[in-house]
């Protein structure tokens, strides 16, 4: 079970006044305060071009905030390029278009998860025996241990999103951003991707942070719900608080999307 709010003592990561602003009439986020908290599963929902996906990215500074600051448990504002480089060390990314090597296999791939624990000059090596067995381990936890040495280009494409949530897993996370990981995915795919890091979330503790545009998929999984529209933050509760009504506010001007 999640952590009730009573007992978290601390934010892993904190939002303070946080916008982006890609040029003259172009506000992507708009002042948005936010604490996340380990053990729990977010989800980012809203219509396409609601600033879902830049606040994703502003997680770890892959965007860079025009104003406002990200503070993370531990290192502070990010404030020098060593506080950044942990930071990402310790957040696990998984893209929607996977980002995966096509003609490596998928425990060559997870492996890519081992690479920042590693100095620079033995990544031209093979990774020690440990790294082997963490990213063995982690494909056994997506379910794919037995396509261990095949190639992802003859991975389905939920099994490839798989690969990328081992690959996340492998670098021993604190916090798990997914980007639309279920977007480009059928049904029956979906809600498995979607499992496993529910799973995840909950047996390791980990904040998992998702972005999605499916009603039902939100409601399903997650602990807590933020609703984004033009930038801004109009709802953030539990999906039993998600009435008709704020789903009209979120996707005002678009259909409501579901999986089927």
């Amino acid at each position: 079970m999640p952590l009730c709010l009573e007992s978290r003592l601390l934010p892993m990561l904190r939002l303070d006044n946080l916008s982006v602003i890609y040029g003259p009439g172009m506000t992507a986020l708009s002042a948005i305060s936010l604490d996340l908290y380990p053990g729990e599963f977010t989800v980012l929902l809203g219509a396409s071009g609601a600033g879902k996906s830049t606040l994703l990215r502003c997680l770890n500074h892959l965007t860079r905030p025009t104003a406002g600051r990200v503070i993370v448990e531990g290192l502070g504002e990010l404030s020098n390029p060593h506080d950044l480089r942990e930071h990402r060390k310790q957040t696990g990314m998984i893209f929607q278009q996977h980002q995966l090597l096509p003609r490596c296999t998928a425990l060559q791939n997870v492996l890519q998860g081992r690479l920042a624990y590693s100095p620079t000059w033995r990544t031209v090596l093979p990774l020690p025996q440990r790294d082997q067995c963490i990213a063995l381990e982690c494909l056994d936890r997506v379910g794919l241990l037995h396509k261990a040495l095949t190639r992802v280009s003859a991975l389905s494409g939920g099994q490839q999103q798989r690969v990328g949530i081992a690959r996340s897993l492998a670098q021993k996370p604190r916090l798990m951003l997914a980007d639309e990981p279920v977007a480009s995915l059928d049904p029956a795919s979906a809600h498995k991707v979607l499992s496993f890091l529910h799973k995840i979330c909950r047996e390791d503790g980990i904040s998992v942070v998702v972005s999605l545009h499916q009603v039902d998929l939100a409601i399903a999984y997650a602990d807590r719900i933020i609703g984004l529209a033009h930038g801004h933050v109009v709802f953030d509760g539990s999906p039993q608080n998600l009435d008709s009504e704020r789903i009209e506010q979120l996707y005002r001007h678009t259909a409501v999307p579901v999986t089927a």
